[in-house]
């Protein structure tokens, strides 16, 4: 648990890792002028509960853009599993951090109130050691049955019991008012809990769903779950950067 004696300081961290598979050169990408990693810096810095902002990054390319846009880095070692342990690594450059908010660095239309939302629930409730988000889907959606897509299910004080690439929960039975919860990618995390996280090893139902956040709750973790509208997509394509190109070019267009 944080020492809450000393005063909260939220840290936004950003990873951004020039490999990718479908897109190489993601977070250099030009979306309306500006690179892809721009625009989520901008959008974190409208939000008002940040202390601190950072990039974290293996690649000189995505350090020297964001120096020039007048962002802020932190260079990481290019070996890291998973990009909770670049978060981990990119956190020791700001010591005085007690908690850290990991968000994606290709969401550029992220909402800054969620952000925000998530620095207070974690500020307010020591007793937490993650914060996360979710979406209400219909459970007839189509993506309820997409592995591609995480659901989460919830306890009645919403905390996290599970996380799944199946549908989740199965509904053998109709509940009225009962939706499936997609889970959005972004995690807010006390200091001293991801500090533990990147030691343990990956746990059984972690490897046997590639979810990492399962490791968190088989070692026992209380993860808070916030329920939001937010459901602004990521850039995995650069069909995808089209599409967000003409989404912001229509929300700047004038009436």
């Amino acid at each position: 648990m944080s020492d809450f004696s000393q005063p909260i300081h939220i840290l936004g961290i950003l990873p951004s890792r020039w490999g990718s598979t479908r897109f190489p050169g993601k977070p250099l990408h030009l979306i309306a002028g500006k690179p892809l990693i721009q625009h989520v810096w901008e959008r974190c810095k409208q939000c008002s509960r940040l202390d601190d902002i950072i990039v974290a990054t293996d690649d000189e390319r995505i350090r020297d853009a964001v120096i020039a846009f007048g962002g802020k880095v932190a260079m990481t070692s290019p070996d890291h599993p998973t990009g909770t342990d670049r978060i981990a690594e990119a956190a020791q450059a700001v010591p005085e951090a007690t908690h850290i908010i990991n968000i994606q660095g290709d969401e550029p239309l992220i909402d800054p109130a969620l952000i925000d939302e998530l620095a207070a629930t974690m500020a307010a409730d020591p007793t937490l050691d993650m914060a996360t988000a979710a979406n209400p889907l219909d459970p007839a959606d189509p993506a309820v049955h997409d592995p591609n897509v995480v659901k989460v299910a919830i306890a009645l004080d919403g905390r996290a019991l599970y996380f799944s690439r199946s549908p989740l929960p199965f509904f053998r039975n109709p509940v009225e008012g009962l939706p499936v919860l997609r889970h959005k990618g972004i995690y807010a995390y006390q200091r001293s809990f991801l500090e533990r996280f990147v030691i343990w090893p990956p746990s059984p139902l972690e490897k046997a769903e590639s979810l990492e956040q399962l490791r968190a709750l088989e070692n026992g973790a209380s993860i808070k779950v916030l329920l939001t509208a937010d459901t602004s997509p990521g850039v995995d394509t650069p069909e995808q950067a089209l599409e967000i190109e003409r989404l912001l070019s229509a929300h700047s267009s004038p009436l």
